[in-house]
């Protein structure tokens, strides 16, 4: 990744529908040059896909919480069966993996409050995996949509 790179990243974070033309004319290079260099980004793994920002709020899933999760035994055959099963409900935006008190953080995104109860009800009390879990209702959040390279500090 070298400075062209990590303009052309942050740009298509910003804008994901920028087209080729514009994005070489922002960056001072020929439509050829940017085009290569957006195609090597992909292949590399550097860009893996492009997406919608979505309002949850529109879809009806304005109510949010993140849910620490303890599971029992722990083992890699748990973590994995656990991380796999609950990434499938639809109610779950994201699953994080923790080392420390907690096994699990995850996401969630309901209707309401009133939703939220009934997937901690009906979806985590009743595995037999669960240790415990502590659910932290979110009011407000803000994300960053531009992830940047950080500098090398090694040298």
């Amino acid at each position: 990744m070298d400075e062209l790179d990590s303009e052309i990243t942050a740009l298509l974070q910003a804008d994901a529908r920028i087209s080729n033309r514009e994005l070489a004319r922002r960056l001072g290079v020929a439509p050829s040059t940017c085009l290569e260099r957006v195609r090597s980004l992909t292949r590399r793994g550097v860009i893996r896909g492009y997406h919608a920002d979505i309002d949850r709020q529109a879809l009806n899933r304005g109510a949010e919480a993140l849910v620490s999760v303890q599971v029992r035994p722990l083992s890699r055959a748990v973590i994995v069966q656990f991380k796999e099963t609950v990434a499938a409900f639809p109610e779950v935006l994201s699953v994080f993996v923790l080392a420390g008190g907690d096994d699990f953080v995850l996401h969630v995104a309901v209707q309401d409050l009133d939703a939220l109860h009934g997937f901690l009800l009906d979806k985590l009390s009743k595995r037999k995996e669960i240790a415990g879990f502590r659910t932290s209702v979110i009011f407000q959040s803000r994300h960053s949509t531009v992830v940047t390279r950080l500098p090398d500090t090694s040298e």
